[in-house]
């Protein structure tokens, strides 16, 4: 990250916490993968402490909250979706857990899953990411890279048990 960018940083500032992924995306390299690792201790407390409806309120929350919270850190930063914004990532692994059990294999698979979709960008995520911009544009190929790997993961429980 340039010293112009960091200087228009504060992780002091909690929209730019949250949008840093609590400091995870200033890894020199593959913020998004950090940003992805730093959400499991989040999606672990919230599958295992909240019931399915309080889960996905907050999964929501997450999502509509990062479309501010990524639109105004790019706009801080000046800079649309910079590598280190990584809120979107967060929002994106609370959606691939969504009515899932959370055991190591799930969280695993899970990743891994969301990070090939959130880097290959397959099909319409690739559209998405390429057809939206500001905050809305940051989050929702993740949100949409969360929801595909979330129903590859029901299938594959469906199939067999984890």
């Amino acid at each position: 990250m340039t010293p112009d960018i960091r200087q228009r940083l504060n992780l002091l500032n909690p929209i730019h916490f949250l949008a840093l992924g609590f400091g995870s995306g200033l890894a020199p390299k593959a913020p998004g993968t950090f940003g992805s690792l730093a959400a499991i201790p989040l999606v672990w407390w919230c599958a295992t402490s909240l019931s399915l409806p309080v889960y996905i309120c907050v999964a929501l929350i997450a999502c509509l909250a990062g479309i501010y919270i990524c639109g105004k850190t790019a706009q801080d930063m000046q800079v649309h979706d910079h590598g280190a914004i990584v809120w979107d990532e967060v929002a994106g692994m609370l959606c691939v857990f969504i009515a899932l059990p959370i055991t190591w294999e799930t969280l695993l698979l899970g990743f891994v899953l969301f990070r090939w979709l959130d880097i290959q960008k397959p099909l319409f995520i690739g559209w998405i990411d390429r057809n939206f911009t500001d905050g809305l544009g940051i989050m929702l190929d993740d949100i949409v890279a969360g929801l595909v790997a979330c129903g590859i993961l029901h299938a594959i429980n469906t199939a067999s048990t984890f």
